[in-house]
């Protein structure tokens, strides 16, 4: 059985309770990347807070077995099971009215939050399964991504020279720890501001499926995949020199898409600063 077909049999229990408006396909399967270590994400959207035992029944009727199964916590309440088919399941449950808040505030107010980006991602690219109605007016206010959302995705990422600066000492020092937590920030930056540049919500606070975001990019360095997997695979004195190329290139991108940002002239000066070395020692 395929993974969808197992998402749409647990969207006919789900629907059973009336509480439910909506179930929606949401991740990996929604969008046709899953892999042989992908689970089924289900977004539910409620009409009213759901009970323990809401929440529980639809894993007893499959008999699953409950791996985590977290309190409401930041307006979400999320549970993961393994199905008898051994496939595991994410669900993540909303009120509508939650929802219906959090897309506001992503596209009426620009807010970066990545969690709310996500779920903006998840109602963008995700299927509905139940609740087409509920599903598509959520869709309707995700539909355009704002240019002042671009802007500030741009604004927040772009500001890379703090920590980068000391790139040299860190290398001299081998202090490779600190160093390659810093190639990682320094990547998810440049991930963040290209997803700006894109115009495309967040899919992942961690940019899991890096691998494909050449082909959903328009606008991106040149050889991007190839040249961001190299950074932690290659020797690290040419990782943090690839590092400044793509940062450079990522800068040139920005300019010439939205020159007009106030901002870009200081960021490149306060980029340009390296940490002097001390020549008392």
């Amino acid at each position: 059985m395929k993974l969808k077909d197992i998402a749409i049999k647990m969207a006919s229990i789900f629907q059973q309770n009336p509480k439910v408006k909506a179930v929606l396909l949401a991740g990996s399967v929604s969008r046709g990347w899953e892999d042989k270590h992908s689970d089924i994400e289900l977004n539910l959207f409620w009409s009213e807070a759901p009970t323990d035992e809401d929440r529980m029944n639809a894993i007893s009727v499959v008999n699953g077995s409950v791996i985590e199964f977290h309190s409401f916590e930041e307006e979400e309440w999320a549970e993961s099971y393994l199905t008898q088919e051994n496939v595991k399941l994410e669900i993540s449950s909303f009120l509508v009215e939650t929802a219906e808040k959090w897309l506001d505030e992503v596209v009426k107010e620009f807010e970066i939050d990545y969690g709310k980006q996500c779920m903006a991602s998840s109602i963008y690219y995700g299927q509905p399964l139940y609740g087409d109605d509920v599903i598509n007016k959520l869709k309707n206010k995700v539909k355009i991504y704002p240019d002042k959302l671009a802007e500030k995705m741009i604004e927040e990422n772009l500001a890379l020279w703090y920590r980068w600066n000391n790139r040299k000492a860190l290398l001299d020092r081998k202090d490779w720890l600190m160093l390659y937590d810093l190639m990682g920030s320094v990547q998810k930056k440049l991930m963040g501001t290209l997803f700006g540049l894109n115009k495309l919500y967040i899919h992942h606070p961690s940019f899991k499926w890096m691998h494909k975001y050449s082909d959903i990019f328009k606008i991106k360095p040149e050889n991007m995949d190839d040249r961001f997997s190299a950074v932690f695979i290659g020797d690290v004195h040419n990782s943090v020199q690839e590092l400044d190329h793509l940062i450079q290139e990522v800068f040139l991108l920005v300019e010439k898409h939205y020159p007009h940002l106030p901002f870009l002239e200081d960021y490149k000066e306060k980029m340009a600063f390296i940490r002097p070395e001390n020549e008392y020692n």
